[in-house]
């Protein structure tokens, strides 16, 4: 979405009044921030221009010489089933109106209704036309699972097949001008999806970010919507708001669940009038960002609280990716730390580690709270002190340990070891095979096999001077 093409499909007007076109196209500019505009003075031409252009909506005069607009509100119908039509008619008729509803017109408006009638009526056909498209391309994403632009997700390292049917969820829903929700523990990469989506866009625009956590309403009203020179004490010169910093581009409001209910009431209002008012001035402005939010937190469990309003989350999640914990990609570990570390050692400017034995299991009984960017910190830190070529395992099991009565990490879900098996073994023999294969993928660590098995490192010395003394 630019600024100059919106939608992102055309919208053609036709009529035989050159001054009618004209006075349309300049109040669905102005009013409606509809740009992507074609128009036709001539019937006989339309279905020519309909066969080489992408038009979602048609607005149709009634009484053309030439061909009637009934006319070629039939063929549209039966050559383009999936363009819109409008009927815009100089006299209110109302059998005409009965026909070109049963022929399938969308809307039916006379040229002498309020201007701001017949805007809102193409801003609606418009509406409905975006969100029929979007999901048209999710539902057929979602059977393909294809992507098209793998590039745009370059920076986030995943192989995880839920990461995977994200990026085609977020590829489908990127060019659409609703609002995108992005949800998920910190660190699990909320702004880099943000940047995925804006590139896919195909925005001209910038990407234009603030963290609105901690911004009062004052604040809050100033940064987005900008003032006029003399809005109030000390604004000596106007400044611009981040909305219109942000035209043609992306405005991405994170930490959302932050923001206070009288800052909630501002945003909903921006996102349902399209229109917003610099402090000080009588004169809207139209909106022509796409918003996008992020937040950490449970919106629906605020919004059950009182403390975000229902009406703002059900307009925020029009489209919503919730990311996952790292601990729910554990299948990226080795993919992650090795990207981190080749990161490391060109920040170092020495070779890159080897990854120890062990080292990828023992990541894996982590509960990683801060996800991808704690799992990022530490690498980096033990990359910084490791020598000999391979990484330093003792520093990464160090930073990693669990804090006093942290809850145990997840079992990872699998099937029982033990189902295919004629004959089980004692419950001392598991044990010895256990603490074996455990030290083995520790490559003889007791630290790290201890951690591996969930117990603590006497507990599991004590099982191998048993295990040597029975030997």
């Amino acid at each position: 979405m630019t600024e100059t093409s919106y939608p992102h499909f055309g919208v053609l007007l036709v009529d035989d009044e050159p001054a009618w076109l004209r006075s349309l196209s300049m109040a669905l500019r102005s009013h409606g921030g509809i740009s992507n505009l074609a128009t036709c003075a001539d019937s006989r031409e339309v279905l020519g221009l309909m066969a080489r252009g992408d038009f979602g909506l048609v607005l149709l005069d009634l009484n053309m010489p030439h061909r009637s607009g009934e006319d070629l509100l039939a063929a549209i119908a039966e050559q383009h089933p999936e363009v819109l039509v409008i009927i815009i008619s100089g006299l209110n008729q109302l059998e005409a109106v009965v026909r070109c509803i049963k022929r399938g017109a969308f809307d039916y408006f006379v040229k002498t209704d309020e201007e701001e009638r017949i805007v809102s009526g193409v801003l609606r056909a418009v509406r409905m036309l975006e969100v029929q498209r979007t999901s048209r391309d999710l539902a057929d994403r979602m059977v393909s699972r294809a992507i098209e632009h793998p590039e745009a997700f370059a920076e986030i390292v995943s192989a995880d097949r839920a990461m995977l049917a994200i990026f085609s969820y977020v590829e489908s829903v990127a060019a659409s001008p609703h609002p995108l929700l992005v949800t998920g523990e910190s660190g699990t990469g909320k702004e880099l999806l943000v940047r995925a989506a804006h590139q896919l866009s195909g925005c001209k625009g910038r990407l234009v970010a603030i963290n609105v956590a901690g911004l009062d309403d004052a604040v809050f009203a100033d940064t987005l919507f900008g003032h006029v020179k003399g809005a109030f004490t000390g604004a000596d010169t106007a400044r611009k708001g981040l909305i219109e910093e942000a035209a043609g581009g992306t405005l991405f409001l994170d930490e959302i669940g932050d923001l206070s209910l009288a800052s909630q009431v501002k945003l909903l209002r921006l996102l349902q009038e399209g229109e917003y008012f610099p402090l000080g001035s009588d004169q809207g402005r139209r909106l022509r960002a796409r918003i996008i939010v992020a937040t950490h937190q449970d919106l629906k469990v605020k919004e059950a609280d009182g403390r975000f309003r229902r009406d703002l989350y059900y307009r925020l999640r029009t489209h919503h990716v919730q990311l996952p914990p790292l601990r729910q990609r554990l299948g990226d570990l080795g993919l992650l730390a090795d990207h981190f570390l080749r990161e490391a050692a060109v920040a170092l400017g020495r070779a890159k580690p080897n990854l120890p034995k062990g080292l990828l299991d023992f990541l894996g009984t982590c509960r990683f709270p801060g996800n991808i960017r704690e799992l990022r910190a530490v690498l980096f830190d033990a990359a910084s002190v490791s020598r000999a070529g391979t990484l330093n395992l003792d520093r990464v099991v160090a930073l990693l340990q669990p804090e006093p009565g942290a809850p145990p990490a997840e079992a990872v879900p699998g099937q029982n070891p033990f189902a295919g098996f004629d004959s089980l073994p004692t419950f001392k023999q598991s044990a010895q095979f256990l603490v074996t294969e455990a030290m083995a993928r520790a490559g003889g660590n007791q630290t790290l096999a201890a951690r591996l098995l969930g117990i603590s490192q006497p507990a599991l010395n004590k099982r191998l001077k048993m295990m040597r003394e029975e030997e």
